[in-house]
């Protein structure tokens, strides 16, 4: 018997016990690019920690940066 397989085009589900994101994992979960989400850790504007050499993003520091964002007055186009 064949294993199921899992279409190609269904987002993995992220992993709700996770308490430390790599960048990319971040990226993933605010649905931005991964370079975006790189500048935004470097910024300073979506927290991280340093474990060893890697960089991590907690997984509470998104919400976070959500809400600065929807408190944030708006920018004139």
């Amino acid at each position: 018997m064949a294993e199921p397989r899992v279409p190609a085009n269904r987002p993995e589900q992220p992993d709700p016990a996770l308490v430390l994101l790599t960048v990319e994992e971040a990226a993933r979960r605010l649905r931005i690019g991964r370079t975006t989400c790189f500048r935004l850790v470097l910024a300073g504007e979506i927290e991280s920690v340093t474990v060893g050499r890697l960089r991590r993003v907690p997984a509470d520091a998104l919400p976070a940066y959500v809400t600065k964002l929807r408190h944030r007055p708006a920018q004139a186009a």
